[in-house]
């Protein structure tokens, strides 16, 4: 991806997203840009309204991180943000050949076997292993049968976003669907910061941006998170409604890979519908695995 541009855009939006009453500023009459100016970033900032400028045509190559975190503070960024700020700015201080796509020349990657363990160790809940693509890599049992919808169509290759956006059931299953379109893009906004030389990302990005007009206009937008914890809504076709809490935790044996559990509040309708989902789960693999010994 084209780093100037990415930076340039990423300011930009961010600029155009603060109101001056926001900032602390008059507000004056005669606005003709959204948000800040220029020149009030760059007040806010303590540089010079022609440095601001420069950083934000994209030029950050060489930048402090004291002048990031200026620019952070004067555009209130949020932690995500601030990190994808950083993406940028170390990505600007590659080299050429860095910042060509690379071509994955590795084995696809594989979950070891003390990893599906644990998996298989959470029962209460779907436990799963993702990449910044929204790749599902690994998952127990009631993690395949409550994703049984991205799972059946092989043109969603097991992967979230794909599903969201180009599968008509991801409208049924996200009742919120365009929250869930929201954080899918935002999702892979800030993996496309954390690794912008990812050639597997930038073809998924190039596929979503063809296909749907409605990812290509989030993707416009620019804006990234950290997707750790919250509660959200689904709609299971074998078990209905279910509202879970979710926790994501970063793998420190594999960078860049996100182990997220699924749990439900204990005593309410959803614990019970995970209850129903395991045991339909168990039904529908122990039927697959028989007809498997019958083949």
């Amino acid at each position: 991806m084209d780093n100037q541009r990415e930076v340039r855009e990423f300011l930009t939006s961010r600029r155009a997203k603060i109101s001056p009453e926001r900032a602390g500023l008059p507000t004056g009459p005669r606005r003709r840009v959204p948000g800040l100016r220029r020149s009030e970033v760059a007040t806010l900032a303590d540089m010079s309204v022609e440095y601001y400028a420069k950083l934000e045509r994209g030029n950050l190559a060489g930048v402090s991180p004291a002048v990031l975190e200026a620019v952070a503070r004067a555009l209130r960024l949020d932690d995500a943000e601030r990190a994808h700020l950083l993406h940028l700015a170390q990505a600007a201080d590659g080299s050429d050949a860095l910042t060509r796509p690379r071509r994955r020349t590795t084995p696809q990657w594989k979950a070891h076997r003390s990893l599906q363990w644990t998996l298989d160790a959470v029962t209460a809940g779907p436990a799963f292993v993702r990449n910044g693509r929204m790749d599902l890599l690994a998952a127990n049992q009631l993690a395949r049968a409550f994703y049984a919808d991205v799972y059946a169509d092989p043109h969603n290759q097991a992967n979230l976003a794909r599903f969201t956006f180009l599968d008509p059931a991801s409208r049924r299953f996200y009742p919120d669907w365009d929250q869930a379109a929201d954080i899918s893009v935002a999702i892979l906004r800030t993996e496309a910061g954390r690794d912008p030389h990812d050639k597997e990302l930038h073809d998924l990005v190039g596929e979503l941006s063809t296909r749907s007009d409605a990812f290509r206009i989030r993707w416009g937008a620019h804006d990234v998170r950290r997707h750790g914890t919250g509660t959200k809504r689904y709609h299971h076709p074998a078990v209905g409604d279910l509202t879970l809490a979710y926790e994501g935790l970063e793998m420190a044996a594999e960078p860049g890979l996100t182990l997220t559990i699924y749990v439900a509040e204990p005593g309410t309708p959803s614990e019970e519908g995970l209850r129903l989902l395991a045991s339909w789960a168990a039904t529908r693999e122990a039927g697959v695995s028989s007809q498997g010994a019958t083949g």
